[in-house]
């Protein structure tokens, strides 16, 4: 999506807290350095400007933010509710009119889960 990200992670015991706070610092200080570094990209000023606002205004940063600080964790303890969720996100960009099918979004793990003649959806299934 163009304004949020929906990850289904597993945590291997680690507190799911632990695991989103460092995948946001790592994301974040990497787009950023990407970002500063940016010769062609038109809107490098003002995102940055903003960001840098974000994050001195939050007392929680230092000097930027990227992510918003709340976050809305599911646990998916049951192949029912793992396959709603997947369903869900693959079909986000569809319900939002930005492609037609699941498998179109670029930065979707849908195509990975059509066979090569993108007729039959595979489900997750969890192995206990």
């Amino acid at each position: 999506m163009t304004s949020h990200i929906h990850l289904i992670i597993g945590t291997n015991g680690n507190p799911l807290s632990d695991i989103i706070r460092d995948w946001k610092a790592f994301t974040s200080r990497h787009i950023r350095k990407c970002l500063e570094a940016a010769t062609f990209e038109s809107r490098k000023v003002w995102m940055l400007r903003v960001l840098k606002y974000k994050g001195i205004t939050n007392s929680k940063n230092k000097d930027f933010q990227l992510w918003q600080q709340n976050n809305h964790p599911i646990v998916l303890d049951n192949n029912y509710l793992i396959n709603q969720k997947v369903d869900y996100i693959h079909n986000n960009p569809v319900a939002a009119g930005l492609v037609e099918k699941p498998e179109y979004w670029l930065h979707s793990s849908a195509s990975f889960y059509y066979e090569e003649n993108g007729l039959s959806f595979i489900h997750l299934t969890r192995i206990e």
